[in-house]
């Protein structure tokens, strides 16, 4: 059985219901963040993402707005009544970062970064665990019990993709691992459907199939003006679209 996940009175995740966190993959200024936090309150979306450590794969690229962002993160949730997830990278920015953020994401990068695993499996804040990109579903079981052995069950599993020789999709969304996952372990999965396919106009395809598969919600990439983004702009849903999606699964 499912452990239920409870965020807060309103948000408990694995319980049966589906839930949708969206936001854009980077915090870039306080006016992409304030109009994406309106609409996801005018949605009943309870759920922020936006990534204040961004690891990336050029050093050059755009790294993210770090402590400044999640500083803008806190006023932009307490206006809008949202809670918020976002990732960290280092176990040295746990502590700083521990009041800004309410569900703690382990990038894929980072799966079976076992330090930061157990560190965060000290805390008491939920954590959303990405599935390596080239990680088996038993390895990716292992990193999620590196957490809960340090205390911290409130973990939930999310599959992003991997790679595979497959080069149309940025990674090949292993949807199959939801009803396994489900079949052999308690913890609820999330899907993210942005990064497993990196094209926009298969994301609303992909959160279909993973509802469809009892998933227990979804991730989204959303922006203002993904042509603009500083990172990820390709998959990323503009509002219009995001809008489409929500009216189409919930």
């Amino acid at each position: 059985m499912t452990k239920n996940i409870k965020i807060d009175e309103e948000i408990i995740i694995g319980d049966g219901s589906f839930t949708i966190i969206a936001g854009p993959c980077a915090i870039e200024n306080r006016d992409q963040m304030e109009n994406t936090g309106a609409l996801l309150s005018k949605l009943g979306v309870k759920i922020i993402r936006g990534g204040a450590f961004k690891p990336r794969t050029s050093p050059k690229s755009f790294q993210g707005m770090g402590l400044e962002g999640l500083k803008m993160m806190a006023e932009i949730k307490s206006k809008y009544k949202l809670k918020f997830i976002s990732e960290i990278m280092d176990p040295r920015d746990i502590e700083m970062a521990y009041d800004y953020i309410d569900i703690i994401q382990i990038g894929s990068r980072n799966m079976q970064n076992f330090s930061l695993l157990k560190e965060v499996g000290k805390t008491n804040k939920p954590v959303m665990l990405k599935r390596g990109m080239s990680a088996t579903i038993k390895e990716w079981i292992m990193a999620a019990e590196y957490i809960r052995l340090e205390g911290n069950e409130k973990i939930i599993l999310c599959e992003r993709g991997i790679r595979t020789f497959e080069d149309y999709t940025r990674n090949t969304l292993d949807l199959m691992s939801i009803p396994i996952l489900k079949e052999i372990s308690d913890y609820p999965v999330f899907v993210d459907p942005s990064h497993g396919t990196g094209r926009r106009e298969l994301v609303l395809p992909a959160s279909k199939a993973a509802k469809a598969l009892n998933a227990d919600g979804i991730i989204v990439e959303i922006h203002p003006n993904p042509d603009e983004a500083l990172s990820d702009g390709c998959q990323s849903l503009n509002f219009n679209e995001f809008e489409n999606l929500f009216n189409e699964i919930m």
